[in-house]
């Protein structure tokens, strides 16, 4: 019965999207299709109509783009699209009579990715497999970004590529991590300087989003595996001239594991962004302290860095990067008891390299990307094969979609 259940609610889900996708296909046209002569309007004099018959039509200037807003998050390369405006009152005029912000919330944009993703590997674990093809996004982004009352709903399916771990399909990261609806939040401005947020928000923590199409590798990397992603809370947020702050108060952290759920997490991170160049360094610690109740016997901390960059070769191809390390502290042979395993055992480290090349033209996109895993001091069984016991992994992904 709960399988029938999840496989329609799934089954809406993918209605949903797809109604979403022909509205704003539908708003589209209509908005390309807008630019004749209204109906009404009163034609030119026959010698005047003759006259412009003569001459030469004046070239016509293409229409300015709307810019992409800024959420979802994206770092690149993959560029949203422009928003597609959907005004209800215009078609539904009582709603205009309603007060300013309410009647303002039915104008809304909407954006959308669907895209594929492709996944080969050698020693996968147990559960994984070696080759497999899976529905990276399906997602629509619905938003009202002005204004007092603003909202941000993220619905939709998608999966979760992670270095080193076992892939997460999108039915099991919507069954089981996120939700249908992973982010979602309303948003009071009651000035350009100030906010509040509240509702299912994303991280402020790291410089990886959670979703592949927000970052310029498709897998999320070592570092991103000990961070938090989707938070359940209250955030304030206030910004003067280049200075900007943030707080946030959380009820509930999302899918992250137990040990990180009860630990602290401290980043610095710099961004240097000089076309065709974008270079992201960062610095991770994590700490989770003595905890005998969830069976931390010996406070353990992580430590690890990390280097993401893209180069822009046109304006439609660029190649992506990342080299990253990490390792923890611990010994099983500690007089106190045994540390946490945060990694491949306790007292483990690993790094990784990743090559990502690029291509998107307009709302198509196509990438490929080849990883590499090592780690070391590590446990017997805790690593990569079916028993455990391979020390490295080697991936090749491709993924392949549009953004609308």
């Amino acid at each position: 019965m709960e399988h029938r259940a999840g496989r329609s609610r799934f089954g809406s889900l993918v209605w949903a999207l797809l109604l979403t996708f022909l509205i704003a296909c539908a708003h589209s046209a209509w908005a390309d299709s807008s630019g004749g002569t209204a109906p009404g309007t009163p034609s030119a004099p026959p010698a005047k109509a003759a006259e412009a018959a003569s001459s030469p039509a004046a070239p016509v200037a293409a229409a300015t783009p709307v810019p992409p807003l800024t959420t979802p998050a994206m770092t690149g390369p993959l560029q949203m699209a422009s928003p597609n405006e959907i005004n209800i009152p215009k078609y539904v005029p009582f709603l205009s009579s309603l007060p300013a912000p309410i009647a303002g919330l039915f104008d809304f944009d909407v954006n959308g990715i669907v895209s594929g993703i492709g996944i080969f590997q050698n020693h996968a674990v147990v559960g994984d497999f070696y080759n497999r093809l899976d529905v990276s996004n399906a997602e629509a982004f619905i938003q009202k970004a002005d204004g007092v009352i603003q909202y941000y709903l993220q619905v939709g399916g998608y999966s979760i590529p992670a270095l080193g771990t076992p892939y997460v399909n999108l039915s099991k990261a919507v069954n089981q991590l996120y939700g249908p609806l992973p982010v979602g939040y309303l948003k009071i401005a009651p000035t350009d300087s100030f906010s509040i947020e509240a509702g299912n928000l994303p991280t402020l923590i790291g410089a990886e989003y959670t979703f592949t199409f927000e970052n310029m590798n498709i897998e999320r990397g070592l570092l991103w595996n000990q961070e938090n992603a989707i938070n359940r809370g209250v955030q304030l947020n206030y910004t003067r001239g280049p200075l900007a702050a943030a707080g946030f108060a959380k009820s509930s952290n999302f899918a992250t594991p137990l040990l990180n759920n009860n630990g602290q997490i401290y980043n610095a991170i710099y961004t240097f962004n000089a076309a065709p160049f974008v270079i992201t360094p960062y610095f991770q610690e994590t700490n989770i302290p003595f905890n005998p109740e969830i069976g931390v016997l010996k406070s353990t901390q992580t430590i690890g860095g990390a280097i993401l960059a893209s180069y822009a070769v046109t304006d439609m191809i660029s190649v992506a990067g990342r080299a990253e390390y990490i390792g923890t502290t611990g010994n099983e042979n500690s007089p106190k008891g045994s540390a946490a395993n945060l990694l491949y055992g306790v007292g483990s480290d690993a790094w990784s390299l990743t090559l990502t090349p690029t291509f998107q033209w307009k709302q198509f996109f196509f990438r490929g990307e080849v990883s590499y895993v090592q780690a070391n001091s590590y446990a017997p069984g805790a690593v990569f094969g079916k028993e455990g016991i391979n020390n490295s992994q080697v991936r090749g992904l491709i993924e392949t979609g549009v953004i609308f």
